[in-house]
């Protein structure tokens, strides 16, 4: 079976941590099924790997990627959910303390085929190709939890998103665009920004930009380049949501805001099989759809691997099989 696995981790150099070859494939759990994999989309999550951030040496080789639509066996087309639970698992599936992700603990979606419980498996919505179905796990689910389940927005609000690039801020702004909301970016890039206003953004500020009012609600991704200004920017009762930091995760807490305001901190991990089925309805209703920046081919797949690591990638980093 061809795969993108992590066979070392190099914190330093990811990309020569990679291996795109023939390997044998893992056995597969008890009632798990097999999904011939059509298109996976690739995720920071999996650089993250390849630096040996989750995934210990002990679990080394791993098929990498999280996210996949293909077929079963049975013929039905099918999306993956990357979020793994035991069977007993009741509720909130991601605040299960043993949750992990497809590419942690068992192998992920990077290679011709892949396991998965049968519960993780949506149908692909009539007329998608595989690509579209793919690129709406981990970047589209993760913005949609942060928008409508943490922090609760509704239509006629006014949010800001840090940062005008990558897949969570792109669907940030679309999901929030569709749903109503009043969506404002910032951003360092000129040609990003314009990115971010043809997703639906109503306004791009710089970095750092002091608004012309108060927001709802502030999203992060970036950490501590941004934090002082998502907590600045928040209207009394705001809340900011939190579901990366890609600049460091120890900003100052800037508590005097958080009391006096009555500021709620909130984070988010993924979502939930129940969130991603309600995301890929909201998707075919509205029409939406991730922006794409290249497709590979799963045998040059260290050249996807490269595209996204070197930071110039707008939209989702896809491969086929």
């Amino acid at each position: 079976m061809l795969a993108a696995r992590a066979v070392r981790a190099l914190p330093d150099d990811p990309l020569a941590a990679l291996e795109v070859a023939d390997a044998p494939a893992a056995p597969a759990p008890e009632g798990w099924v097999r999904v011939d994999v059509r298109a996976a989309a690739l995720n920071r999550h999996d650089l993250w790997s390849l630096r040996g951030v989750g995934l210990p040496a002990e679990r080394l080789p791993m098929v990498l990627g999280c996210d996949a639509a293909g077929t079963t066996e049975d013929g039905e087309a099918v999306v993956v959910h990357a979020v793994v639970t035991p069977d007993d698992v009741r509720g909130d599936e991601t605040l299960a303390p043993s949750r992990t992700l497809l590419s942690e603990l068992h192998p992920g979606t990077l290679a011709e085929h892949v396991h998965v419980p049968r519960r993780n498996l949506l149908p692909l919505p009539a007329g998608w190709s595989p690509e579209r179905g793919a690129s709406l796990g981990t970047a589209w689910l993760t913005a949609y939890r942060m928008l409508f389940t943490q922090a609760a927005a509704v239509p006629g609000q006014t949010v800001l998103v840090q940062g005008a690039a990558g897949g969570v801020s792109n669907a940030l702004v679309v999901l929030g665009a569709a749903a109503g909301l009043r969506v404002w970016v910032t951003g360092r890039d000129p040609e990003r920004a314009q990115r971010a206003l043809d997703w639906g953004a109503d306004r791009v500020f710089a970095a750092g930009e002091r608004l012309p009012e108060k927001v709802d609600a502030a999203f992060e991704t970036v950490g501590e380049a941004t934090w002082k200004h998502s907590v600045a920017s928040l209207r009394p009762g705001g809340c900011v949501v939190v579901a990366g930091a890609t600049t460091g995760g120890a900003p100052p807490a800037m508590l005097e805001h958080v009391f006096f305001k009555q500021l709620r901190v909130l984070g988010s991990t993924m979502g939930t099989l129940e969130e991603f089925r309600r995301l890929l309805r909201f998707c075919e209703l509205r029409d939406l759809a991730p922006e794409v920046d290249s497709v590979h081919a799963l045998a040059d797949a260290r050249d996807a691997f490269a595209r996204l690591e070197s930071g110039r990638a707008v939209g989702k980093v896809l491969v086929r099989p």
